[in-house]
């Protein structure tokens, strides 16, 4: 099995449900608390790669900073959102598992089984 790595917030019921399941099937993933260890811009590309999507996509909309930062403005560069979410790990949507070269946003949590097969 490839080693798991999960973007994790404890506060966050969708992060715990996601862990819990992967708990529940015997595997144990590195978990990297994001909001206390946020990752660098460069680390941001590689898991947008990953997971095959655009930062827009990857960003949390319902946050503050996402509007204080203007992070709705279409004319941001995808360099300008990682940057943003380098700074303000908040606007990460979460859980994301990481399995080798593939990753998924744990949105719903059962998802996170998608990469596992």
């Amino acid at each position: 099995m490839t080693d798991l790595t999960l973007y994790h917030n404890p506060r966050c019921s969708k992060s715990r449900s996601a862990l819990q399941i992967l708990e529940e099937r015997g595997l144990t993933p590195t978990i990297v608390r994001y909001l206390e260890t946020p990752p660098s811009a460069d680390e941001l590309t590689a898991l947008l790669r990953k997971l095959d999507m655009p930062a827009r996509s990857l960003l949390r909309t319902g946050e503050e900073e996402y509007k204080a930062l203007n992070l709705a403005d279409a004319t941001l560069t995808e360099q300008q959102l990682i940057d943003a979410m380098a700074a303000n790990p908040k606007l990460i949507e979460r859980p994301i598992l990481i399995a080798g070269d593939r990753a998924i946003v744990g949105r719903p949590p059962e998802r996170v089984l998608e990469i596992l097969a």
